[in-house]
């Protein structure tokens, strides 16, 4: 198919001369939402220890971390666990009390302090605590007084039932039992006068008993039980504590405290509680034990010792470490930014996927975003390279106008994507000069993204020559699309399978999930070439032969819902109202495209996805849930990495009130429970992960700088460079660094 650009365009590419000035995409005014401080904050860090053997206990003694097994105590250095000497028998409760960490198990009491191992009894002792001044031993029915080290009973008689665990409450002594929780009182075991008000959880088996402030906190396998006074109360799934079947608990280091599970670990922050799974906090899902440093949890588990420590970051310091940690792990290749399968024998190697154009996209409008607001020149030069590779995509297929998915450099070392749109073989098409590849079926995934980065880029970073490329790019990309029939026509002539927005397709019966979807997109494209391209007779013809079609009406129901429910489809439609709703001026137009960006986002708000929020936010100016949004990008991990997550089995999943969940019944999950992820992503995957795959950072640095280019985020106040950005290490963690032919220069590149 013969090349045609247009002989206008051409001229000022080759003469150098600038298109149209720098512009800005409009900011709301008087908006509704309130802007949230890039502040600083406490940023989770995971770490561990695995270990063959089951860790019993854990304590922390002078910022130094002690684990108990069936062999004795041993201290954490560095990522190793290292005999601590004393002891060389099970322990089953480490505790820290008066500056010495204290022993027990079947065979002994231990005390450590200034250095020094001492056995302070033989036999079997159950738990320790300090009770005002005193340590306070228990045993299976005895409970005990340190006296000059000697243990002096302070119960007359002995315990009905085996003692379990002890605990100084309201300068009194509890003792815990499996079933029970009793105090003594004058040298006598008082179970009448613990509770006035409420009970244990009836039937419940008690785990572990500490008293924090003016809690005495009781894990049992039905809630965690909370006596305050003389009432009793068990906190469940319908308060938020993500798992009932609790098995210990210990005090914080800023108020909080933490719950360990039969499934992972839960810190209790004031009224909200954080999930921390297996395997990407901890490295086995039963706990057995936590003590808290200074910030800083160390969690004993049947696989060994998960440490989750807290480091003072702000939001711009984390888009900085995702930048260094794409370039660390050897994620860019030819202007793309690709995700690293995981090969058997423990190597990384780039994996070329269905849409890899669609999702350098993503990490465009972030460098355009972040130049918008920094102005930094590096910045610029990285979007103008990433936007060639864009382009390119276009201009390495042999057919003028059709851009390709992805790209591979015939030899090199990458994972090739086996399949294409809707589970048909892949198609990698050569290239003449036989240096690449490129991925065919090109579907409406690219087309969104294109234009929607297009606008952004053209708006933000393009400059003088940079404009006319953009321009050439979207008319031959939208003249390729009209001219053949409101379709994407692949190298067999025929359409491809999902890049169609012609009435046969958009009307047919078989395909009624994707009306409003690719009536939106279609009506996006003409807004989008109109505006960047011009106001052409052609493109005003193509859209007057939308509305004709009655495409406008049927974008009101844009975001799928029924009787079929897609999250990568969610993705797409909010990639459509960007430019629809910046660019269209006609009011009655405009009405419909905010009344279906409205019901969209009212199906979308309850997942609190930063990225939606704030295109809804950007587009309408109304509230958008900003803190939640804010708290949701804190909430994202520092590691890329797909572990595996499992939150079927918890008990916390309702629906918060005054939100509705169109698809099932349990609420969303974010990134603290699923990881790092792409927008495409489905928040209500409650199981998934797990081929620990290094996956692309670009939504998060996306739905930053988009924030602190629309205000949703102000800038930090802190000056401390510490606190704003991450030194380069210059490692190499991942794929090797890309050895190929370079990107060709573009067909008018100056």
């Amino acid at each position: 198919m013969t090349r045609r650009i247009a002989y206008s365009i051409l001229t000022l590419v080759l003469t150098g001369v600038s298109i149209s000035t720098f512009a800005d995409l409009p900011i709301p005014k008087n908006p509704r939402w309130k802007p949230v401080v890039d502040e600083v904050y406490l940023q989770e860090v995971s770490d561990r220890i695995e270990t063959e053997q089951r860790l019993l206990a854990v304590a922390v003694l002078n910022n130094t971390a002690y684990v108990g097994n069936h062999d004795g105590v041993y201290r954490v250095e560095g990522d190793k666990l290292v005999h601590a000497g004393g002891p060389r028998s099970e322990i089953r409760r480490l505790r820290v009390l008066d500056d010495a960490l204290w022993a027990t198990g079947p065979k002994g009491l231990w005390r450590y302090a200034s250095g020094t191992w001492t056995k302070v009894a033989t036999g079997p002792y159950v738990d320790v605590c300090l009770h005002v001044s005193d340590v306070v031993v228990a045993s299976e029915r005895t409970v005990y007084r340190l006296e000059s080290e000697h243990l002096t009973p302070i119960n007359r008689h002995p315990a009905r039932l085996p003692i379990e665990g002890v605990a100084s409450y309201g300068e009194t002594v509890y003792v815990r039992h499996a079933t029970q929780v009793g105090f003594i009182q004058e040298g006598e075991f008082n179970y009448e006068d613990v509770q006035d008000w409420g009970h244990l959880p009836l039937t419940a088996i008690t785990r572990d008993m500490l008293a924090v402030g003016s809690r005495l906190l009781a894990p049992t396998d039905k809630g965690l039980a909370v006596l305050r006074g003389m009432t009793w109360n068990t906190l469940t799934g319908a308060d938020g504590l993500c798992y009932e079947d609790t098995t210990c608990v210990a005090e914080g280091f800023d108020g909080d405290y933490w719950v360990g599970t039969m499934s992972g670990a839960i810190r209790a922050v004031k009224d909200d509680f954080h999930y921390f799974g297996c395997d990407r906090w901890i490295p086995h899902e039963k706990v057995n034990a936590i003590a808290c440093g200074d910030k800083v949890a160390y969690i004993a588990t049947d696989g060994g010792l998960g440490i989750i420590s807290y480091e003072p970051y702000t939001l711009q310091k984390k888009a900085a470490w995702y930048k260094r940690w794409i370039d660390e792990w050897g994620m860019r290749r030819l202007g793309f930014i690709s995700t690293l399968n995981r090969a058997d024998d423990g190597r990384y190697v780039r994996f070329l996927s269905d849409n890899d154009v669609g999702w350098l996209c993503h990490y465009l409008d972030a460098l355009c975003f972040e130049y918008a607001v920094t102005g930094d020149p590096a910045v610029r030069a990285e979007a103008v390279d990433a936007f060639k590779t864009v382009k390119w995509s276009e201009e390495v297929t042999p057919i003028e106008g059709f851009p390709a998915r992805a790209i591979y450099a015939v030899g090199e070392e990458a994972n090739l994507a086996a399949t294409g749109s809707a589970g048909r073989p892949s198609e990698w098409n050569l290239t003449a000069d036989g240096l690449w590849k490129w991925k065919g079926d090109t579907s409406s995934d690219e087309i969104a993204s294109q234009y929607f980065t297009m606008a952004i880029f053209y708006e933000l970073v393009a400059q003088g020559d940079e404009k006319a490329l953009v321009q050439e790019h979207v008319q031959r990309m939208t003249d390729h699309i009209i001219d053949n029939g409101w379709v994407l026509r692949d190298l067999d002539g025929k359409p491809t399978v999902w890049a169609r927005w012609e009435p046969e397709f958009i009307y047919s019966p078989h395909h009624t999930d994707e009306r409003g979807l690719n009536s939106a997109q279609a009506l996006n494209i003409i807004a989008t070439a109109k505006h960047i391209v011009g106001d052409t007779e052609k493109y005003r013809k193509a859209q007057a032969q939308l509305l004709e079609w009655g495409y406008p009406e049927n974008t009101l129901r844009t975001k799928i819902v029924f009787p079929n429910y897609t999250h990568f489809d969610d993705r797409l439609a909010f990639l459509g109202y960007f430019p629809l709703l910046n660019y269209e001026t006609d009011p009655r137009l405009r009405a419909m495209y905010v009344r279906s960006l409205q019901r969209g986002w009212e199906i979308k708000r309850f997942e609190n996805q930063t990225w939606f929020n704030y295109l809804y936010g950007a587009l309408t100016r109304n509230d958008c849930q900003n803190e939640a949004a804010v708290q949701h990008l804190r909430d994202y991990p520092l590691e890329c990495i797909n572990y595996r997550f499992t939150n079927s089995h918890r008990h916390d999943l309702e629906v918060p009130k005054g939100y509705t969940n169109y698809v099932t019944d349990t609420r969303a999950l974010g990134p603290r429970e699923q990881g790092v992820r792409r927008w495409d992503r489905d928040p209500l995957e409650l199981d998934g992960g797990g081929d620990y795959a290094i996956v692309d950072p670009s939504s998060y640095l996306d739905a930053y700088w988009m924030g602190r280019y629309y205000g949703f985020i102000k800038a930090p106040t802190t000056t401390d460079p510490k606190l704003l950005t991450v030194e380069k290490r210059g490692l190499q963690l991942g794929a090797k660094p890309y050895g190929g032919p370079p990107r060709p220069k573009l067909r008018h590149e100056p």
